[in-house]
């Protein structure tokens, strides 16, 4: 554990990421933002309370406390747009979901800041993750790596109408076994929809590799399920405690398929 970056090591076989639930904007990064408070609303609120309970089940939980809009561990970082002709935000974001500007006019991070983020934030998380998959796929044939998230239901500016609850990515099949999709959607009720709008994101694709053992895939849920949209910053234990009873299923799924249980 760093002052940004946790690694909570299990021995099971899965892998929980949760690379956008940080908040913290440390300086210099805040420089030329018009408002931290807007730079913190597209966080993935409390994803990483949500999915305390992995930790009891040896899954190994990989965080980091720093927002996404400094830099996002969940890009690719050539600047390559993951949704080809979607509206998306980049790596180094300058705009928010709805489209409003992070920053003030000229005040966006150019190349040289781009690349000291990578090398501070986003390079250690990749690395650690890379760590982590090849310590557990040593001890294991099989290891499913799930990347945790979480949106508003409503986005014009990203897509139309109102988002599922339960969002399955897994880049239209390609990075994990058709048995770990159906097993997921399975633990999940409606309305739920696998590689709709969320088809995972740079984790997923990276990382999923179905014939070399590690198997990705991304959940994106929508906020209502388990916090106030108007208000996600607040954490109520017991509205999300359904939500939390549902995705002990999920991962419960994702450890019966890494075990070969399933």
């Amino acid at each position: 554990m760093s002052g940004w970056l946790t690694v909570a090591r299990g021995d099971a076989p899965l892998i929980v990421s949760v690379p956008h639930a940080g908040t913290d904007i440390p300086a210099p990064h805040d420089t030329g933002m018009r408002s931290i408070a807007l730079s913190q609303r597209d966080a993935d609120w409390h994803v990483d309370r949500l999915y305390a309970f992995a930790r009891d089940l040896g899954a190994t939980m990989i965080r980091t406390a720093v927002s996404r809009s400094v830099i996002d561990l969940n890009r690719d970082p050539s600047g390559a747009s993951l949704y080809p002709g979607q509206a998306t935000t980049g790596l180094c974001p300058i705009t928010t979901f709805m489209g409003e500007p992070l920053y003030e006019a000229g005040a966006e991070p150019d190349d040289a800041t781009i690349a000291a983020r990578r090398a501070a934030y986003f390079d250690p998380y990749h690395a650690a993750l890379a760590a982590e998959i090849a310590r557990l796929r040593a001890m294991h044939p099989r290891v499913v790596l799930y990347d945790a998230h979480s949106i508003v239901g409503v986005v014009p500016r990203l897509f139309a109408g109102v988002l599922p609850q339960f969002n399955i990515g897994t880049n239209d099949g390609a990075t994990c076994d058709p048995a770990l999709t159906a097993a997921v959607a399975a633990a999940c009720p409606e309305p739920r929809i696998v590689n709709g709008r969320f088809k995972g994101g740079w984790i997923t694709r990276r990382y999923g590799r179905p014939k070399t053992g590690v198997h990705a895939i991304q959940m994106e849920l929508a906020i209502r399920g388990y916090a106030d949209e108007a208000a996600p910053d607040r954490w109520d234990a017991d509205r999300a405690a359904p939500m939390q009873q549902t995705l002990r299923a999920v991962l419960g799924a994702c450890l019966d398929f890494a075990k070969g249980r399933a």
